[in-house]
């Protein structure tokens, strides 16, 4: 690490009054008559949120948001690195990694913040107390674009164990969704005797190696996981598509047009939100744009598009390792992929809690943050000081 200089968030009005003037000029297309997200997203829920965010959006909220907590910028092997690093108040509090993915961002942690690094303050028991640290993936947000071809998950997961290190947690533990869940699987693998234990959100699998009956002995529940995720693939992944072939093509557009860049993100939190198609019954309207402004102010949507082609585009898939390591799980019902226990057991062998949650989806920090922090407190506490 080298450079490391605190860090906060500004916006400019030079910032706000080019958003303004974007919004105000953007050119709206058509939209069929009865046609409500089933072509994408919705022209008229679009149109109210970007009115929101010239008219009502409040900057200075989101400065104070985004700056509650310390936070730092370094570089790591060359490549630019936000994080925060939220020390606990409590001597023997263990220290916590988490990973946020694709199209979140580290605003997705503000509310846990707190409940982890201080649960005396917030009604918890002070033994489960954490030092939480919270990078922006290189090429997300505050940590600016990447900076050379073929930075990878592998890449990302060695800066977060470096990470670790230098800011003085030998052992620790980690936590991830989206593309946060393979960082955290990685940097299990590639360093158990670090990192004490996992926690995933959304957790791989793939079929035991039976080519007659993959899908001997799983549950219609477990059948009907694996049909939800054929339907994701066949009706939803169009985004995946674009990015890890072309994201640069399309990058001109969301990187010029904050309405583009609206659209492209809001439709991704409707569907993988467990909302019931109500968007901002998952997730405020204020929270919403913070996550797409941080997008917006860094110029970032490209390079983090850019993370599909490098990691899943085209001839450049990598088989991953097997994690020994002891691994939780949670599973939300809106999350967007779901795999049965005994497929995750060929990846993870070391699987210690499987817990099916009452609520929340992909996003769960944001979504159902009470519950994320207590499935947190819970799994983690067996592995304190081992």
């Amino acid at each position: 690490m080298t450079n490391t200089e605190d860090f906060r968030v500004t916006v400019s009005e030079t910032q706000i009054a080019d958003l303004n003037r974007r919004l105000d000029q953007a050119r709206w297309p058509d939209q069929l008559d009865g046609s409500s997200w089933d072509y994408g997203t919705n022209r008229d829920y679009l149109r109210a949120l970007c009115d929101y965010w010239r008219h009502a959006y409040d900057w200075k909220a989101f400065e104070q948001r985004h700056n509650a907590f310390e936070q730092y910028l370094t570089r790591i092997d060359g490549q630019p690195l936000h994080y925060y690093h939220v020390r606990s108040p409590e001597p023997d509090a263990q220290a916590l990694i988490l990973s946020h993915g694709w199209p979140g961002t580290v605003t997705e942690f503000l509310e846990v913040f707190g409940p982890l690094s201080d649960p005396r303050a917030h009604g918890g028991d002070p033994r489960d107390a954490f030092h939480v640290v919270a990078p922006s993936l290189p090429g997300f947000g505050f940590s600016g674009p990447t900076l050379r071809r073929g930075y990878r998950l592998q890449d990302i997961a060695s800066a977060f164990h470096q990470l670790m290190q230098t800011l003085g947690y030998p052992r620790y533990v980690a936590q991830g969704g989206d593309w946060g869940a393979p960082i955290t699987m990685l940097l299990g693998a590639n360093h158990p005797q670090h990192v004490a234990a996992i926690h995933l959100n959304l957790i791989s699998g793939a079929a035991p190696p039976d080519p007659d009956h993959p899908r001997e002995g799983l549950s219609d529940a477990e059948l009907a996981d694996l049909k939800s995720n054929k339907d994701f693939a066949r009706y939803e992944s169009g985004y995946q598509s674009i990015q890890r072939t072309k994201p640069q093509t399309l990058a001109y557009g969301l990187n010029d047009s904050p309405v583009g860049l609206a659209a492209w993100i809001v439709e991704k939190f409707r569907s993988w939100t467990d909302c019931g198609g109500n968007i901002e019954r998952g997730i405020s309207r204020d929270r919403l744009l913070d996550n797409i402004s941080i997008y917006w102010l860094s110029g970032t949507i490209n390079s983090s598009m850019r993370l599909y082609y490098e990691e899943t585009g085209p001839d450049r898939g990598r088989p991953f390792p097997k994690v020994s390591v002891p691994t939780g799980h949670a599973r939300f019902p809106g999350e967007i992929y779901k795999f049965p226990r005994r497929w995750a057991e060929t990846r993870y062998s070391n699987i210690t809690r499987w817990q099916t949650m009452p609520r929340g989806g992909h996003f769960a920090a944001m979504e159902v943050p009470d519950l994320y922090v207590a499935e947190l407190r819970e799994f983690f506490r067996d592995y304190r000081g081992t």
